[in-house]
């Protein structure tokens, strides 16, 4: 059932919000990407509501809080996610020297990931 009124949007994109964390926090993707594309196309057209019903408020400041929370965790676990890929990305051999003190580069480039064997 598509919902008609503002209200019933609004009722729609606060249940889509809480959909959205709870298959980010399970990373079940397929499902997280099909939800952000409906909670995206609701958004895009409760933009061109004028007015919002004084009723409505309360629950658009409830839209508001869970849109944070969701966006803290994403940017948080985005954070993460980059911490990790540095650690994995740093060079994990010293570098030798010879006996005449020179530099000698060493033989492993320092990616854990390298991809081979």
């Amino acid at each position: 059932m598509t919902p008609t009124t503002t209200h019933d949007k609004l009722v729609r994109l606060r249940d889509l919000i809480l959909e959205e964390r709870h298959h980010a926090s399970h990373l079940d993707m397929a499902m997280l990407e099909a939800v952000t594309r409906e909670k995206e196309e609701l958004v895009n057209q409760l933009g061109f509501a004028k007015e919002l019903d004084p009723a409505d408020r309360q629950l658009a400041e409830q839209i508001r809080r869970e849109n944070r929370r969701n966006a803290f965790l994403f940017r948080t676990t985005l954070g993460w996610i980059r911490e990790t890929m540095e650690f994995f990305g740093r060079r994990t051999v010293t570098s030798t020297y010879a006996k005449d003190a020179g530099e000698i580069p060493a033989q492993v480039n320092g990616r854990l990931l390298s991809g081979r064997i």
